[in-house]
């Protein structure tokens, strides 16, 4: 609404002070021209714009001017909760309203709060997702978003690796975790399971909606799924033999349960290497993640995980020969 961006673009002007109008136009994601119209319909309403002409000049408002209209929309609001995430903030539909609200918040503060505050926003960036991975596409995050808080209930066609299931889901929180946006919602009668958003396939909306589970909390729920499926997953352990590079390499492929092997490593022998003890998936995905590791490593058991190492490496010598 030209409403909302006229009171943007004056929240601009004050927080920022001279704005030349092609920053303007970027900022509000409309064009040159528009910003000229908008800055006409601001000095008609009676806010003294001032244009300083130059390769230093841009448009701001006369010395001493400030606006009062800082109130905040119950979007906004809870926009702001996702101020240090402005991607995942686009991601769920939210990226104008976060801007909008970051605006107003900067306007109501005292002159020498405002300008710290933008100094950290100049300083500090949060990039939460993975290196080295493209973010999930998300096509069905906005819709989904809308029903957790509508609190209605979903009617979603989601791909499973085992196959593709129809499902009637409550709702009931946003995870986002490395990047990947994943769904915690309700499947029957106090049965709580957790989906990756980018696996729907589609989703529909109903007209019902549903009871929250009484005393449900999402951060516990999720900080409890999270412990479950690392036990789930890590289920033996490896005995390994690791050369000094091989210490290096532990946490970059086994991540946190690297870094736990190497505080309790035992002391290095004469060529410097060590014996550790690794937490590691099923066996298939334990060989994977070894090989990575190269010659830097040795695995000494358990003795069916060597074996299946070592016929593994004999396969791809065989290949390779």
């Amino acid at each position: 609404m030209r409403a909302d961006r006229l009171l943007s673009l004056l929240l601009l002007l004050q927080n920022r002070g001279r704005t030349t109008a092609p920053e303007l136009a970027a900022e509000l994601e409309v064009s040159v021209r528009t910003v000229y119209r908008d800055i006409d319909a601001l000095g008609a309403s009676g806010v003294p714009v001032l244009a300083d002409r130059g390769p230093a000049g841009g448009y701001r408002l006369a010395d001493g001017y400030r606006t009062r209209l800082t109130g905040l929309t119950d979007t906004q609001a809870g926009s702001l909760f996702l101020a240090g995430a402005p991607g995942p903030a686009q991601d769920l539909g939210l990226g104008a309203d976060l801007a909008a609200a970051q605006l107003k918040l900067q306007a109501a503060l005292p002159t020498q709060l405002a300008g710290r505050a933008r100094q950290i926003q100049d300083r500090f960036h949060l990039d939460a997702t993975a290196w080295f991975r493209d973010a999930d596409p998300v096509p069905h995050l906005a819709r989904i978003a809308q029903a957790v808080w509508d609190q209605r209930v979903l009617h979603a066609h989601y791909r499973r690796w085992r196959g593709e299931v129809r499902r009637e889901l409550h709702p009931l929180g946003l995870v986002l975790k490395g990047g990947i946006w994943y769904l915690v919602a309700g499947v029957e009668e106090d049965a709580v399971r957790t989906y990756r958003v980018a696996r729907f396939l589609t989703v529909d909306t109903a007209e019902e909606g549903f009871e929250r589970p009484a005393g449900f909390e999402l951060a516990v729920y999720w900080q409890a799924s999270t412990r479950r499926l690392d036990a789930a997953l890590h289920r033996q352990t490896a005995q390994l033999r690791l050369s000094p590079r091989g210490r290096m390499l532990l946490p970059m492929q086994f991540g946190a349960a690297g870094t736990r092997a190497l505080a309790d490593a035992g002391p290095p022998d004469a060529d410097g290497w060590v014996r550790v003890d690794v937490a590691v998936e099923s066996e298939a995905v334990a060989v994977g993640d070894l090989l990575r590791l190269g010659t830097e490593a040795e695995v000494l058991g358990p003795p069916e995980l060597r074996r299946a190492l070592a016929e593994t490496v004999r396969a791809l010598a065989e290949r390779y020969a």
